[in-house]
């Protein structure tokens, strides 16, 4: 029979040589997880302007010859010295619009209509959640929408990944008629609202506060991006 001291060598001799294989199969893996990552973050970019691509090469190809990334301030400048893939945009959205860098992704089709994209980030009941929110060449007009979320409940608050209430977005308006920002409003179908159709979609029932996340969420990060379109239509690009 072994002795104690024998056995407690032997589970710590194993317990490193286990480690080691698990950190090694870690550092061998993050790569390949790395660029899982960036996909499906390309995907969710181009599901945004309604591209719903599965195949990898489609993905790459299309985000590769459609996709400008750039990233501005809330004065509407690009800052030429920042990439997007710098920039935690939860902790961004924290930060005062003043302060804000913001990430942006301009479509260009092969008719050269460009749609801009930008990107949300926001909280929902049970932790964070985000999206993409496309915008028309009118600066106005929501040409798509794609929100995800890492852990809102089932057939409630997850319903803001599914197509019913992101199809709802296409043809809203984030400005008034007389140029102010307005946003998209996430209301139930029975909230009063006088901002008019064009600025509303309804919530997911039974997911309320999701629906407010989601609300909070789209006033937040898209009222910043309003000086760089102001700044794009003067310029008459």
């Amino acid at each position: 029979m072994h002795s104690n001291s024998y056995t407690f060598m032997y589970a710590a001799g194993l317990s490193v040589i286990t480690a080691i294989i698990l950190a090694f199969t870690s550092e061998a893996l993050k790569p390949a997880q790395e660029a899982n990552v960036a996909l499906e973050k390309k995907s969710n970019i181009l599901r945004s302007v309604r591209l719903e691509l599965t195949d990898r090469n489609a993905i790459e190809s299309t985000y590769n010859g459609h996709i400008q990334a750039l990233v501005v301030d809330n004065k509407g400048e690009v800052l030429s010295d920042v990439k997007p893939d710098e920039i935690e945009l939860r902790k961004e959205v924290a930060k005062p619009e003043a302060d804000r860098r913001l990430p942006l992704y301009v479509y260009t089709g092969d008719n050269q209509e460009k749609y801009y994209i930008l990107p949300m980030s926001g909280t929902g009941l049970w932790g964070p959640i985000w999206g993409y929110l496309s915008i028309e060449g009118d600066f106005n007009t929501v040409h798509g929408a794609f929100f995800d979320h890492k852990s809102e409940t089932p057939g409630l608050g997850a319903e803001i990944a599914e197509k019913p209430f992101q199809d709802q977005f296409p043809g809203k308006k984030i400005m008034s008629d007389n140029n102010q920002f307005v946003s998209v409003h996430v209301l139930k179908v029975t909230d009063k609202f006088d901002g008019g159709a064009e600025h509303r979609v309804d919530g997911i029932s039974g997911g309320t506060i999701t629906s407010r996340g989601t609300d909070d969420m789209l006033r937040n990060c898209l009222s910043p991006y309003i000086p760089y379109f102001e700044k794009i239509k003067s310029s008459g690009q």
